[in-house]
């Protein structure tokens, strides 16, 4: 049977705008549109930028490995964030697959799942905000009566799915039934292309309240009152504070000798540890490797794998070139690539629009 697309749910006996229907603690901010469309979108991200969406929830609380405090501050505030290309992707597919998703879910399901009639505010904090991508329907009365987070996911994310729903969509199923008043939510994921998972998942008052404490403290120091959030330890965030400015590379920055001194110390005691658990690492690594020495390629406990130790790591080229020469050019390719070298000096300007900046500190003490 082929799929059909999502219709859009009307309300009935719908008497006012300002109501968002079947959102018992919510009102409708912004009324459903194209997004392809400028001057929609242009409103659609002025609404996001004056308040907390779902989405945004996992970032602000540090959950989200692909994006943190910071990006959330940034975004707000009306400065692009850069962002990864296959992530873009990821999310650009799944707004295009989000009927399908929601059609395979009602078919596992038998519970209808309708298109939403916009951007939601809640009544009481008008801060909290949601975008819904699906309003669940009683099979028997047509009611309104739980949000559907619809989500695209990779294979690689087939076991988070598997027995419950990852941090991120939860925290955002559970912001949707904060911000619009239900009892209960769903989060439904297409994983691998081909593999549907779904979850219900039932409102935690204390879950609710606290993110609304800690999101609600954020949105006022940072957004209303404009403080930038403090420095994290995010991968996400290294990557975007090396994107985020452009600056001359002779242009200089004074910084009292005491801050600087703290900081040089916290980072070079943190490299002392770290080397120093990477050393005692690799002893309790090589002593695992030692008890399968030439014996066996997997230690067990009781018919159980308790690590292995097998020739599936990193591939030497230099090694097979060495041990085998023949193959080894009957097997070469040529392939296309940037000439950096070529663009650095005929282009500098745009080659140092594409880099990244790299924080140095010289061993030298200051």
């Amino acid at each position: 049977m082929p799929h059909q697309a999502t219709q859009p749910w009307t309300p009935p006996e719908a008497t006012s705008d300002d109501l968002a229907y079947g959102a018992p603690t919510a009102r409708l901010l912004l009324p459903a549109g194209d997004l392809n469309d400028p001057e929609y979108r242009a409103r659609w991200e002025a609404v996001r930028r004056d308040g907390i969406g779902g989405s945004e929830v996992a970032k602000i609380l540090g959950l989200n490995k692909y994006a943190g405090p910071r990006h959330v501050f940034e975004e707000k505030h009306g400065r692009p964030v850069p962002m990864d290309a296959q992530l873009s992707e990821y999310a650009e597919v799944g707004q295009e697959i989000e009927d399908f998703i929601a059609y395979m879910f009602t078919k596992r399901t038998g519970v209808p799942a309708v298109s939403t009639p916009g951007t939601l505010a809640n009544i009481d904090r008008p801060w909290m905000r949601s975008n819904v991508d699906r309003y669940a329907l009683d099979p028997q009365n047509g009611a309104v009566v739980a949000p559907v987070e619809l989500k695209n996911r990779s294979a690689y994310q087939l076991d988070d799915w598997k027995d419950g729903v990852p941090d991120g969509p939860a925290l955002q199923v559970h912001w949707n039934m904060a911000v619009g008043g239900w009892s209960y939510g769903w989060a439904v994921a297409l994983v691998g292309g081909n593999t549907l998972r779904y979850h219900r998942i039932e409102r935690d008052e204390e879950l609710i309240g606290t993110l609304i404490d800690v999101c609600g403290r954020w949105f006022q120091r940072h957004v209303v009152e404009g403080h930038p959030p403090p420095a994290d330890g995010l991968e996400a965030t290294k990557e975007l504070l090396g994107q985020l400015w452009r600056v001359k590379p002779t242009d200089v920055v004074e910084v009292s000798r005491v801050k600087a001194e703290k900081l040089r110390k916290r980072r070079a005691s943190l490299i002392a540890q770290i080397e120093e658990l990477d050393e005692q690492k690799t002893a309790v690594e090589n002593e695992m490797r030692l008890i399968c020495g030439g014996n066996g390629s997997v230690a067990e406990v009781d018919g159980k794998k308790a690590w292995a130790y097998v020739a599936n790591g990193t591939f030497s080229p230099k090694r097979f070139e060495k041990h085998y020469p023949v193959i080894a050019s009957m097997c070469r390719t040529t392939k296309e690539v940037l000439d950096l070298e070529l663009i650095k000096e005929k282009y500098p300007t745009e080659y140092e629009d594409c880099c990244a900046r790299v924080l140095r500190v010289p061993k030298k003490e200051l």
